[in-house]
């Protein structure tokens, strides 16, 4: 993984490692931490130290939970599945619990990764897991963008990661948004599989919506300085990421009510052809019905049908099965089954 925020953070001594540094007064002053040295710094309270995770496995975690004198159900089994999002505070440090995504528009799928935040006292200890999950846009968002933050505390951090989440589900909602034009033109030119495929973004969109919506208490939880304490300046930046997510949320809300009037309306578009097919099998079944109808009394084994020994009796029984075909072609064709 590429270290966008700058390559003096990137250790290589542990795989999970992705970033380890400690802050003072605003500024990095120390990197390539390993973890006995960063939960020493940590104790000491000059500052904070901030360590990121990528993809960890259990005895990794085992030691990141040793030398931050932690359990590591806290910070997160990494053999279980996706957490819900959520804000749990403890007596000593809380818990932010978060989805990212990102949108394949290729496969039209979502995927969705696991970040979890543990602050604690002079440190912060972020978990990233899943194909969507990358501590790197948070590192640059803090040290390239903002840097400034750091010296509000480990809530910077906080906030960083947040943002970042944030700022990630901005392009699945505009990729929902494509897929759903498309989806549209797909059912109102008839083509095969449409059905199929409104479901299954529907179901992506509904998936996308609990990782997103199941955000917005905690966020605007930490905006309140619940848990974790955050000076004005964070808060007002923590109080924008809440914006954020809120207008997201209504915009999938939108979505998905979008995506069920599309469903609606594919079923009834189905409906509708089905029931002109049959009116056409109908119409022509009834036209076929006339001269088979003609054809079965003239062939019958009567011996006095006197019209069977007229010379015109033929030509007058072509006739007649022609215009009944041409009146009941006229008819269906004026009532529109034909």
């Amino acid at each position: 993984m590429a270290n966008k925020g700058g390559g003096a953070g990137r250790l290589n001594t542990a795989r999970m490692i992705a970033y380890a540094v400690h802050y003072r007064e605003g500024k990095r002053v120390a990197t390539d931490l390993d973890l006995k040295r960063a939960a020493e710094l940590a104790r000491q309270g000059y500052g904070f130290v901030w360590v990121a995770l990528r993809d960890g496995t259990r005895d990794e975690l085992k030691a990141l939970a040793s030398a931050f004198g932690l359990n590591v159900e806290g910070i997160g089994e990494p053999e279980s599945g996706l957490a819900r999002p959520r804000l749990v505070g403890y007596k000593d440090r809380a818990v932010l619990t978060m989805r990212s995504a990102r949108y394949d528009e290729k496969s039209e799928r979502l995927e969705l990764g696991d970040i979890r935040v543990l602050i604690g006292a002079g440190y912060v200890l972020t978990g990233f897991r899943g194909g969507p999950s990358d501590p790197a846009g948070a590192i640059q968002r803090l040290e390239e963008l903002h840097p400034d933050l750091i010296a509000e505390g480990p809530g910077a951090v906080v906030w960083a990661v947040v943002d970042e989440v944030v700022d990630g589900y901005e392009p699945v909602a505009s990729a929902i948004d494509d897929g759903i034009e498309r989806l549209e033109q797909r059912v109102f030119a008839a083509e095969a599989g449409a059905t199929q495929a409104t479901y299954s973004l529907s179901r992506e969109t509904i998936e996308f919506h609990r990782a997103l919506a199941m955000l917005l208490d905690p966020v605007e939880s930490l905006a309140q300085g619940e848990f974790v304490e955050l000076p004005d300046k964070l808060g007002r930046f923590m109080r924008d990421a809440a914006n954020h997510l809120g207008r997201l949320e209504q915009q999938v809300l939108a979505q998905r009510d979008v995506l069920s009037g599309i469903l609606d309306a594919n079923l009834a578009l189905i409906s509708v052809r089905q029931n002109e097919t049959v009116q056409k099998i109908s119409a022509w079944a009834a036209i076929i019905a006339i001269p088979t109808f003609f054809a079965s009394i003239w062939g019958m084994n009567f011996t006095h049908m006197p019209e069977l020994h007229e010379t015109w009796g033929y030509p007058f029984a072509l006739a007649l099965m022609v215009a009944a075909v041409i009146v009941l072609y006229g008819f269906f064709k004026r009532i529109q089954w034909l």
